[in-house]
């Protein structure tokens, strides 16, 4: 997969059928989730002074045993930066609670989907 020239490769685990030469759909989907946050949680550490080392962000999730397949729940777990002040605690957890991809997952999109043929070239005869 491409985007804006970037390639992205995802795969299945071995035990999947896999050659797990990536992270899975799902893997990625969880970690677009997550780098959504830290990119809100940097932004707003920039804004108020405060040197964003040290934040770390850590997801796990858990997939649906029941059909259709879905992610049931996603725990994210953030470590800020030891400088961050506690009164900017709560309006940090406000600002990455509404980053984009998030606020997608709440207000969830039409998808639409459209399946094509290629067009097969006929030999000129």
């Amino acid at each position: 997969m491409s985007v804006r020239g970037h390639s992205l490769l995802t795969d299945q685990p071995i035990d999947s059928g896999g050659k797990d030469h990536g992270p899975t759909p799902t893997e990625l989907f969880v970690g677009s989730l997550v780098s959504c946050m830290g990119f809100f949680a940097q932004r707003f550490l920039r804004r108020n002074h405060i040197e964003a080392s040290g934040l770390e962000l850590c997801a796990t999730y858990e997939t649906s045993a029941e059909r259709p397949s879905r992610v049931t729940s996603i725990n994210v777990e953030i470590v800020v930066p030891a400088a961050t002040p506690d009164r900017l605690l709560e309006p940090l957890r406000r600002v990455i609670d509404a980053c984009t991809v998030h606020n997608t997952l709440r207000h969830e999109p039409d998808v639409e989907l459209t399946i094509e043929r290629p067009m097969i070239e006929r030999a000129a005869g």
